[in-house]
């Protein structure tokens, strides 16, 4: 059987509009030119020249946010507690708690690449997408938003393009026992500069990340700054996005992935 893949993670990389300026990831590269001046210490009496074609070696060093590139948001990201709805509210997990069997499952992508910019998807939203791909929620599926946000990647406007996850629409996908979801866009919730001008005229705190919120009643993880859903069907794969083991963070990077594999599906 050949499996086919689709990388659905953006770079991490300088230079490339990814998050607000004062949140960007910041690379510094040593090649195998300029590298030398952290072997010698091991080496004592050693030269530059001495070494094959004069080459050391390549490393980075990287200044980062768990949330810069692709990552997965744990619950203790959006709130200090969860599951407060299913009756055993609890503290909320860390990245390295996250169980592992709901970063490996069955994709569904949800096409909402014609809301406007800023516009809160709504559970009605989520029920007429299943209905238009004609698929049944089954729990633990990991669901994706295609928003026009993955359009907008390393443009100036990305940070504020997508329509975001509203409340009802988080609850009714988590009510159906989904607790991984994700978006192409740089927050599952709209743009903060739209709910800015909601919140400055109705000054109703309750409209400020109201997606992530939602995880103060059932504890879910989500992914931000997908990247190349366009590429996926409705539905018909797996998406693998196992995050770095982080202890006691918020959220860790991934490399998420698309598996096309008949043998890994479920049989109707």
């Amino acid at each position: 059987m050949t499996r086919r893949f689709v990388d659905l993670s953006i770079y991490l990389e300088n230079d490339v509009i990814s998050d607000p300026p004062a949140f960007a990831p910041k690379i510094q590269y040593f090649d195998h030119k300029n590298s030398f001046e952290q072997m010698a210490p091991f080496f004592p009496g050693l030269k530059q020249e001495d070494l094959p074609d004069g080459d050391v070696w390549a490393v980075e060093t990287i200044q980062l946010s768990t949330h810069n590139g692709t990552h997965l948001d744990a619950p203790y990201h959006f709130h200090s507690t969860m599951d407060k709805a299913l009756g055993e509210k609890k503290k909320a997990w860390t990245i390295d708690e996250v169980p592992l069997e709901w970063c490996f499952q069955p994709g569904v992508k949800l096409d909402f690449r014609h809301f406007a910019d800023g516009y809160v998807v709504t559970a009605a939203d989520v029920e007429a997408e299943l209905a238009r791909i004609g698929h049944t929620l089954s729990p633990l599926e990991i669901v994706v938003v295609n928003t026009r946000a993955g359009s907008r990647y390393g443009h100036n406007d990305f940070v504020s393009a997508g329509c975001g996850m509203g409340y009802d629409a988080t609850m009714y996908l988590l009510e159906r026992g989904v607790r991984l979801t994700g978006t192409d866009a740089w927050s599952w919730d709209a743009p903060f500069v739209y709910t800015a001008q909601k919140y400055a005229e109705s000054k109703d705190a309750s409209l400020i990340w109201e997606g992530h919120k939602a995880g103060r009643d059932i504890g879910y993880c989500h992914l931000e700054k997908l990247h190349n859903l366009e590429a996926l069907p409705p539905t018909g794969f797996y998406i693998s996005c196992f995050p770095h083991k982080i202890r006691g963070a918020s959220a860790g990077w991934t490399r998420a992935v698309a598996i096309f594999d008949d043998a890994l599906m479920p049989s109707a």
